[in-house]
């Protein structure tokens, strides 16, 4: 057993568990995520994450060109500049080689699609079947959700 703060972070996203494959190990004891975080879990593994999306209000002086060039290098530094396939709807845009489990904790979020978005709520889930989607958050406070990223087959790009 493992009790206490998950350790490994980069920006908002805080990187619980990782499983390296499915079925899992329960073998051992070590901290399974101390390693560098990484978006995409690893072949046939899964990543567990507590995210926080700031409101877009926050990020109001920050111009077009330097939000594209800080999501580049998010994804880049993330393991996932691939992932960005289409981002001309929303500076982060992207899709992973994943179904993802997400569950909104607290805030407010949209969920942008290729067609359309979904507005979310608290308790709200959403099963992401890798396709391009993202993130906004237009309320006041920041949104947390809980993600759980299984790697998947790829669906065509």
């Amino acid at each position: 057993m493992i009790d206490g703060n998950a350790t490994q972070a980069f920006g908002r996203i805080t990187q619980v568990w990782v499983t390296d494959r499915v079925p899992a190990s329960n073998n051992g004891t070590e901290d399974k995520s101390i390693r560098p975080v990484r978006l995409q879990p690893p072949p046939n593994g899964v990543n567990f994450f507590f995210t926080a999306i700031a409101p877009e209000a926050e990020l109001a002086s920050i111009t077009p060109e330097q939000r594209e060039k800080n999501a580049a290098a998010a994804f880049e530094a993330l393991g996932a500049s691939d992932a960005r396939v289409d981002t001309s709807r929303f500076v982060g845009m992207h899709k992973t080689r994943t179904v993802d489990y997400i569950i909104l904790l607290s805030g407010e979020l949209d969920l942008l699609l290729d067609n359309g978005e979904v507005h979310l709520k608290p308790f709200d889930v959403v099963v992401q079947r890798g396709t391009n989607h993202g993130w906004i958050n237009r309320g006041t406070e920041p949104a947390i959700i809980a993600s759980v990223l299984i790697d998947a087959e790829q669906v065509g790009r």
